[in-house]
């Protein structure tokens, strides 16, 4: 989705330097509605009209994307009390809000089950926590299982299921506590797997997803209550660097068409199907922009200090140095038409040399007060960003 955007970096219609203007301070965050909603569209129109749609609120819990994307998305993924309260406070109903990640409170878990919201419980300690809870409060709390599959998806920037795992119960161990649970007062609706996150290769989600409906499929079979709920998980990915290749959604779609028909329907024609999505959904809809109040030569080598950097954009900057770093889609944005091009490095202001945002990238030449734009910054930036590292003042976030 971002070319579209790059080619006249104009976010939601409005160019850069009038919603730079109408900001009022570098730097910034834009989210454009129109991406997401297409994005949605697209979706719709490969996946299985069957399948339900849900959105991994961590991705981006801006409450003004939250609220847009309410109207378009069948259900809400939350991990924390905040996101639930964000969730609640749209229009999509708490039934629709799930609830799941290692470690919740009491406090939190508390909340949840007032609020009927489906908590994903992710070990038999937890589900005991939920039980004493929903007694203490007279309420029948709604539960899933998350289960932690016996087998790991390859090609994932993050594998969250297979051998030991924080996340969900291990898969050897869900026939017994289910035997233990049917006895407990909850509302048990059926499952949750999630293995990996963030991946670009159609085949080996297909394979992903097949083997999760088997999984599911086998744990039916052993249940002691109907099956009403299985959340197949997501990992769809985004590109991020010159050498990755969007993900071809049509080959997945295909097969969760004929998992559905042949495998999910015939055994459990009444559950509810979902496909939970976050970057996916708003990582190409968002960039970040950020303006040049420096411009050094050091020993032969061009340096573009802005007023930004990993504090904001963490992910953008390697992780602070954890992961091998290459470098984002990024651009002047007030000189997209210039052709004297030259070699620089981008770096934000904090006293750390891993606040590089652009290392050795060919831009037009910029002057101080110019405006660099990186983009894919739609999922996993803000929040997901050491904000108060230094103490530099929180970004703007606007959706247009």
């Amino acid at each position: 989705m971002f070319e579209a955007a790059q080619s006249c970096l104009a976010v939601g219609g409005i160019s850069l330097d009038r919603l730079s203007e109408r900001v009022g301070s570098t730097p910034f965050f834009a989210y454009d509605r129109r991406l997401i909603t297409s994005r949605i569209s697209y979706l719709r129109s490969v996946l299985p009209a069957d399948i339900k749609l849900s959105y991994a609120v961590k991705a981006n819990p801006m409450p003004a994307v939250v609220q847009h994307l309410a109207g378009l998305v069948d259900a809400f993924d939350v991990a924390s009390a905040f996101e639930m309260k964000t969730a609640l406070d749209t229009s999509i109903s708490a039934s629709h809000v799930s609830f799941a990640g290692p470690g919740k409170t009491t406090a939190e878990l508390t909340q949840a089950v007032a609020a009927g919201v489906t908590i994903e419980m992710e070990s038999a300690s937890e589900a005991s926590r939920v039980a004493e809870i929903g007694n203490r409060l007279g309420i029948r709390p709604r539960v899933a299982l998350r289960v932690n599959p016996d087998f790991q998806v390859k090609g994932s920037g993050m594998r969250m299921g297979g051998g030991p795992q924080q996340f969900g119960i291990d898969v050897e161990e869900v026939p017994s506590l289910m035997r233990t649970l049917s006895s407990a007062d909850l509302d048990l609706l059926g499952f949750h797997v999630f293995a990996g996150s963030q991946n670009l290769h159609a085949d080996i989600l297909c394979e992903a997803l097949s083997r999760n409906v088997e999984l599911l499929l086998r744990l039916a079979g052993e249940c002691p209550w109907p099956v009403r709920y299985l959340n197949l998980g997501g990992g769809f990915g985004i590109p991020y660097f010159d050498k990755d290749r969007p993900l071809d959604l049509m080959p997945v779609g295909q097969r969760l068409a004929d998992l559905m028909e042949a495998e999910i329907r015939p055994n459990l024609p009444d559950a509810r199907v979902v496909i939970e999505l976050g970057r996916y959904i708003v990582g190409e809809s968002g960039v970040y922009v950020t303006r040049v109040i420096d411009r050094k030569v050091s020993r032969g080598r061009v340096y573009l200090v802005v007023d930004g950097g990993l504090h904001h954009q963490l992910a953008a900057s390697g992780n602070f140095g954890q992961v091998i770093r290459r470098n984002y889609p990024i651009v002047v944005g007030n000189r997209m038409d210039d052709r004297e091009m030259e070699t620089v490095s981008v770096v934000g202001c904090l006293c750390t040399p891993l606040d590089l945002l652009g290392d050795n990238v060919s831009l037009p030449r910029a002057e101080i007060g110019d405006l660099i734009v990186i983009f894919q910054a739609g999922a996993y930036g803000l929040t997901a960003s050491p904000t108060a590292f230094l103490g530099h003042p929180l970004p703007p976030e606007v959706l247009v």
